[in-house]
């Protein structure tokens, strides 16, 4: 639901509120009068993401893998090229 901003004309308070765009608030529950709301131009709020908890890129921990995978291919290699295979 979208996050509307009121201010009364009565007592300047601001109001926010979550509601369907099709409904509108009135009422001031701060002076308790009626009809003495008017909406007020405000940012869209489009929700707040957790930024605490950080996720590693895709990317990042696809070459982090091929670089442990290099270096246990490159350690194989040396390996093989020190042995001596006996063909029979």
């Amino acid at each position: 639901m979208p996050r509307y901003q009121y201010e009364c004309i009565q007592c300047e308070a601001i109001t926010t509120a979550l509601h369907s765009y099709k409904e509108t608030l009135t009422d001031c529950k701060h002076c308790k009068t009626e009809d003495t709301l008017k909406k007020i131009l405000s940012v869209p709020y489009y929700g707040v993401k957790n930024l605490s908890k950080k996720e590693p890129h895709v990317g990042d921990v696809t070459n982090e893998y091929i670089d442990a995978n290099k270096e246990v291919l490159e350690d194989l290699k040396e390996t093989s090229k020190s042995e001596t295979y006996d063909p029979t």
